[in-house]
């Protein structure tokens, strides 16, 4: 009798163990040792954010859902609005806008509509494993979507290229789930780059926020240096390794998902998680936007904390009341202001002083921390994870590629300049 009062109070005890750490755990303890993004880097992200907001807006004189400090986007100059109708099911609406101020031109898709069957349809086309698309996995769903918009805009987008001299930035963007959309768009431009005139991959950024986990962990830190997601403190989508149909089946009882994946997630070992060639995360560099802290009521000044995680990559489900509503576009929007805000805030304060990290020896520490993740991801045998060389040549090869692409232009305009 003893013996069994004794295993009950152990089995007790470890119960009670594990949930305090579960219920203890919060979203900031992902990034608690990154470093601090700058300004510079920082300052295009709610920018990015309100032309995703734009999308959604049917009626841009009524706007349904106004950020806090506006919108500040010209809608004269959104050149392209591709509705429900147009796309017939085989991506959400999106838009092109040129933004002549900051010299780039943004395709920006929006997010999941739950009212939407064509988006689940979407989520559901993938199993584990399904699609590879070099040298790694992506979501089928997502990636015949990219696909799609690629085929049906790459005209347009190269004529605005051309057009604008060559000297614009090429930016994909979206939330939810048209980021993992926006993500893998950004992957086929960046090694097809001739399709939108040649375009190299110095003038290509894709800024996903809120992303769904749609690429194998060696491509999300390939293209960190091209691809940027944003998440904000506890949100659910970036963290959930389960397959989306999963999520889209249980949507309308996320709780009950969220907590029987904080069951999987404790018993599963984390090498078994890396070593997974099939498993997909969130792409690229990860910027964090963190604002609460545990048993603390409210909200403190959010801060922006930046990294290529190749391990600790969010896999660990949050239990907070905030994990749907931090998925919000227009939360999200509104968070990157207030934290840009502060960033300029305290860059002011050491505007008369040399500042810590200088610009150019930011961009340097970025480039380092590309190549940091990349070198990591081979010393932890990640299949299939590229070396710092081997990014390299595939650089250069895209770069001869795309000047035989630009001195086949040129001839052919001299052509027809000749009498």
């Amino acid at each position: 009798m003893s013996i069994a009062c004794g295993v009950g109070c152990v089995v007790v005890i470890g119960c009670i163990r594990w949930a305090w750490k579960r219920c203890s755990y919060i979203g900031s303890d992902d990034s608690e040792a990154w470093p601090i993004a700058t300004m510079e880097e920082f300052e295009p992200i709610p920018r990015i954010c309100r032309v995703i907001l734009a999308v959604y807006e049917p009626d841009p004189d009524h706007p349904q859902y106004p950020p806090s400090n506006h919108y500040r986007v010209n809608y004269d100059n959104i050149l392209k609005r591709v509705t429900y109708e147009e796309t017939q099911g085989h991506s959400p609406p999106y838009i092109i806008y040129s933004d002549h101020e900051n010299r780039e031109i943004v395709l920006a898709i929006r997010g999941l509509n739950l009212y939407k069957e064509s988006h689940y349809k979407i989520l559901w086309d993938n199993n584990l494993g399904k699609q590879m698309f070099d040298g790694g996995y992506v979501h089928h769903g997502l990636l015949k979507s990219a696909t799609w918009i690629l085929s049906r805009e790459s005209e347009t987008l190269k004529m605005l290229w051309m057009e604008s001299g060559k000297n614009y930035n090429m930016v994909f963007a979206g939330h939810s789930l048209g980021a993992g959309i926006a993500a893998l768009l950004t992957v086929i431009v960046v090694n097809h780059g001739d399709q939108i005139g040649g375009i190299p991959r110095s003038n290509i950024r894709c800024f996903a926020v809120a992303p769904a986990r749609c690429m194998s962990l060696n491509l999300a830190v390939k293209y960190a240096n091209v691809i940027h997601s944003i998440v904000l403190q506890d949100d659910f989508l970036p963290r959930t390794p389960t397959p989306l149909e999963d999520i889209a089946k249980s949507i309308f009882c996320l709780p009950c998902l969220m907590f029987c994946l904080c069951l999987s997630d404790t018993f599963m070992p984390e090498d078994r998680k890396l070593k997974d060639p099939r498993r997909l995360y969130a792409p690229g560099r990860i910027y964090h936007i963190v604002e609460r802290e545990f048993c603390r009521c409210g909200r403190y000044p959010p801060e922006v904390r930046t990294a290529i995680p190749v391990d600790g990559r969010f896999e660990h489900i949050v239990l907070s009341c905030n994990a749907t509503s931090d998925h919000a576009i227009i939360q999200i929007t509104n968070e990157t202001e207030k934290a840009l805000q502060i960033l300029k805030e305290s860059g002011d304060e050491t505007a008369t002083t040399a500042p810590k990290v200088p610009i150019f020896d930011r961009l340097q520490t970025i480039e380092e921390e590309h190549k940091d993740a990349l070198e990591r991801a081979i010393s932890m045998n990640i299949l299939d994870a590229v070396t710092t060389t081997e990014e390299e040549e595939s650089l250069e090869e895209t770069n001869i590629e795309i000047k035989d692409c630009q001195d086949e232009d040129e001839d052919a305009l001299n052509t027809l300049s000749k009498p």
